[in-house]
């Protein structure tokens, strides 16, 4: 029997979907959207229970997207009616801005996202920080408060911070009630610390990644490694996860083992990858990334079965051989002219 999808209490009083809905893939850098069509798309996870949506004041265009199906979702069913969707944002303030910005700036980024969005209150901001070498996050954090006390932001979060800089900022005082991270079957640099960490101050864990771009899934089982340039961002990010993993050859045989699983579950490769990290302590829910409802009801058969004991068996069997990715949250991606930083953009603010 499918599960009630509104049933992870992310703090005190406040509940969400454990599958929401992304917005990366609806940016820039991952092909055509259709943009009408991916407004009533939205339409359709709600119905199915995915009211929780995940953007980015850096996301080109999705926070907008987002407003503007509010706005019909309201013109449809009422002005009350939105009050079982939740959308949670990002502040993510330029890299080149990060030792000069002021309280002034992180007001105005804030201000900017309520309007896209064309509501009064964001019900969570996600605070992520470029660089630890420019040192102030911890003030920055404190504007955000200042805002969450004038009534602007519900609740605060941050994204992508390991666990040795996000105890600065909750011991100087910021209610931190989450933190978005990378997390799946091939990138566990979670639990080198952050679950732990977690767990001591309450903080729960919105996980992406845990499909790998869509590398975890029935479409990449048994093919020849692909050869760059991929065909968009995401896959590029999360072809390097895989190299860290310990390559092709590898991925190929968790591939076999996952498919033996949901075979014998009746779901997908995609299930079950999803699965073993909702089945993770701290895991409050899964961020998907979807352009349009394709894999909807797919998705949505992670809540009809369990991962059992001789399942995990087998997964850590393939599991124990990985290389990698090794570090604590965001590491890899933090290191300069990196392999994982060559595709990030920095500056997406001022586009």
């Amino acid at each position: 029997m499918r599960q009630n999808l509104n049933n992870i209490e992310l703090t005190k009083g406040y509940k969400i979907s454990r599958i929401i809905k992304g917005g990366w893939q609806l940016a820039g850098g991952h092909g055509f959207v259709d943009r009408k069509k991916a407004i009533e798309d939205m339409f359709e996870f709600v119905s199915a229970g995915v009211s929780t949506f995940d953007c980015a004041d850096i996301y080109t265009g999705v926070e907008e997207m987002i407003g503007d199906f509010i706005s019909l979702y309201k013109k449809r069913y009422g002005r009350n009616s939105i009050s079982k969707i939740h959308v949670h944002t990002k502040f993510v303030p330029d890299l080149d801005l990060l030792s000069t910005i002021v309280k002034r700036d992180v007001g105005s980024i804030i201000d900017r996202s309520l309007k896209r969005l064309g509501i009064e209150q964001l019900d969570l901001v996600q605070y992520h920080w470029w660089d630890y070498d420019a040192p102030r996050y911890v003030e920055v954090a404190h504007y955000l408060v200042d805002l969450q006390k004038k009534g602007k932001i519900k609740y605060i979060g941050t994204t992508n911070f390991d666990a040795f800089h996000l105890k600065e900022i909750i011991d100087s005082g910021v209610p931190v009630v989450s933190n978005q991270v990378q997390y799946s079957v091939l990138d566990h640099r979670p639990e080198y610390g952050m679950l732990k960490f977690c767990q001591k101050y309450n903080i729960k864990l919105l996980c992406y990644g845990t499909a790998a771009g869509g590398f975890l899934s029935e479409k990449y089982l048994d093919v020849k490694e692909p050869i760059e340039p991929l065909e968009n961002r995401s896959l590029t990010k999360y072809k390097l996860i895989i190299d860290e993993f310990g390559g092709w050859e590898l991925f190929q045989e968790l591939l076999g083992v996952l498919k033996k699983i949901a075979d014998k579950h009746g779901v997908s490769i995609t299930n079950v990858a999803t699965r073993y990290i909702l089945d993770k302590i701290q895991v409050a829910a899964v961020i998907i990334g979807a352009r349009n409802i394709g894999h909807l009801q797919d998705n949505l058969n992670v809540f009809n079965f369990n991962i059992d004991p001789e399942d995990l068996k087998h997964l850590n069997q393939i599991l124990k051989q990985a290389k990698g990715p090794l570090g604590d949250t965001y590491s890899l991606e933090r290191i300069k002219r990196g392999r994982h930083a060559s595709i990030m953009k920095y500056n997406l603010n001022k586009v």
